[in-house]
C-alpha cells in the first residue's frame, strides 16, 4: 500500500512504482496517488486531489473528508494486509497512518520525510516506534533522524532523475505561441487550490506590472492535478499563456521565475533559472505557523544552500509591488541574474546521485 497526498509526491511516487515493478513484475501495488503513478501500474483508492489540502484552518475545514478518507483506508489495511506501507512526504495525514499501520503489524517505509528541522524535531520522537526505515532525500536529515534512533538513509533526491525537458527554448516558444523576441517570465502558482486562490492573484497583477514596464512573455505553469479551465473560468488571463505539460520547459526556458515555495522552487534552481519565492495564506494558518517554524528561509532552495541565496517574498511581504520591482531587477541587472544562476548550479552536488527511485524500491523489497 502507497499514500501520496499532492502532485510532488504522486511524481516522485511514480518512479518508485516503476522501479518496483522493474524489479518485481507481479506486486499489487494500490493506494492513493495520482495519474502518474497510476499510469506506472499502481490501483488507486483515492485521487491525491481529495487530499490535497495545506495550511492548519484550511485542514480544520475538511477533517470530516479526511476522517473518512483514513477510516476507508485503516479498513483496507486490515481487509488485504499488505505486505509493506510505503508513505511519502504529506506528513500530517501520513504520520497518523504510520501508526495504524504499526498498530495492525505492517511494516512502515516513509519516503521524503516530514521537515521536522522546519517544525519541531521532538516529533522524530514518535517516528521511532511508528516507522521502521525512513528514506529522505536531503543529507542533514540522516544523521538527524539516527541520533534520535530512527533507521534513516541518505538516498539522493528524485529531482535528479525527474528534471527533464522536451523542448529547445526555439520550438518551446514556438509550441506555446510566445514571442521570441521577447523574454520570459514564468509563473508557477503550485497545485493546491487553497494556495492558489491565495497567491495567484498577487503573481498574475505583478505580471501585468512586469509587463506595463518591461514588454516580456508571460506564461503560467498548470500543474498536472489542475485544468486550464480552472484558471480561465475563475481568473481574467487574458493575454497570460497557460501552458499544460510542460512545467519543466517553462521553468528551464524562462528568464526569471515567480514560484510558490514548495518542491517547484527546488526544481526550477535546479534548471538554472533565477526565480523569487512567494508565499500566502491565510492569517489563521500564518500566525499558527509562526509558532512552531525553526528556519530562518522557508524556500527549499534556500534551505539546501543553507543560506539565502533567491529572495522571498512571504505574506505581508507578497506584495504585486515587491515582485515587480525584484523580477525587473534580475530581469536587466546582469550581474545580479549570473551570480545567482552560480550559486543555483552549486546544489546539484548537495542532493546525492541520481537512482533515488530505485534504492528505495530495493529497499521496500527488503521489508517484504
Amino acid at each position: 500500500m502507497m499514500i501520496a497526498g499532492e502532485a510532488s509526491g504522486d511524481l516522485h511516487g511514480a518512479g518508485v512504482v516503476r522501479a518496483l515493478r522493474s524489479l518485481h513484475h507481479t506486486l499489487d501495488i494500490y493506494g492513493v496517488g495520482g495519474d502518474r503513478m497510476q499510469r506506472e501500474g499502481m490501483q488507486l483508492v483515492y485521487h491525491v486531489n481529495e487530499l490535497s489540502v495545506m495550511g492548519f484552518a484550511e485542514v480544520v475545514k475538511q477533517l470530516p473528508r479526511i476522517y473518512s478518507v483514513e477510516k476507508t483506508l485503516e479498513q483496507l489495511l486490515k481487509l488485504k494486509r499488505p505486505d509493506v506501507v510505503v508513505l511519502i512526504d504529506y506528513p500530517g495525514f501520513n504520520l497518523r497512518f504510520a501508526r495504524i499501520a504499526k498498530q495492525n503489524g505492517v511494516p512502515v517505509v516513509y519516503y521524503i520525510s516530514p521537515q521536522v528541522w522546519a517544525w519541531r524535531k521532538s516529533r522524530i520522537k514518535k517516528m521511532k516506534g511508528t516507522v521502521d526505515a525512513m528514506l529522505v532525500v536531503f543529507p542533514f536529515e540522516e544523521q538527524m533522524y539516527r541520533e534520535k534512533g530512527v533507521d534513516a538513509e541518505f538516498v539522493g533526491h528524485p529531482l535528479l532523475e525527474s528534471l527533464r525537458t522536451e523542448f529547445e527554448r526555439e520550438n518551446f516558444f514556438k509550441r506555446y505561441g510566445l514571442d521570441p523576441r521577447k523574454r520570459l517570465v514564468g509563473i508557477l502558482p503550485g497545485s493546491r487550490i487553497q494556495e492558489i486562490e491565495n497567491i495567484f492573484p498577487v503573481m498574475l497583477s505583478a505580471a501585468r506590472g512586469i509587463v506595463a514596464q518591461d514588454d516580456v512573455n508571460v506564461a503560467v505553469g498548470v500543474a498536472p492535478t489542475l485544468e486550464e479551465k480552472y484558471f480561465k473560468t475563475m481568473y481574467n488571463v487574458e493575454g497570460v499563456h497557460l501552458i499544460t505539460g510542460a512545467t519543466y520547459d517553462l521553468m528551464a526556458h524562462s528568464d526569471v521565475a515567480i514560484v510558490t515555495s514548495g518542491t517547484a522552487t527546488l526544481e526550477t534552481a535546479l534548471l538554472g533559472t533565477p526565480l523569487i519565492v512567494v508565499y500566502k495564506t491565510s492569517w489563521l494558518t500564518y500566525l499558527i505557523g509562526r509558532l512552531f517554524v525553526r528556519v530562518k528561509n522557508i524556500g527549499l532552495v534556500n534551505i539546501v544552500a543553507g543560506k539565502q541565496i533567491v529572495p522571498e517574498f512571504i505574506q505581508h511581504r507578497a506584495t504585486a509591488g515587491n515582485l515587480v520591482r525584484e523580477a525587473l531587477r534580475l530581469l536587466n541587472d546582469e550581474r545580479a541574474a549570473t551570480d545567482m544562476r552560480e550559486e543555483l548550479s552549486k546544489l546539484k552536488g548537495m542532493l546525492g546521485e541520481r537512482g533515488a527511485s530505485q534504492r528505495v524500491a530495493e529497499r521496500i523489497l527488503q521489508m517484504t
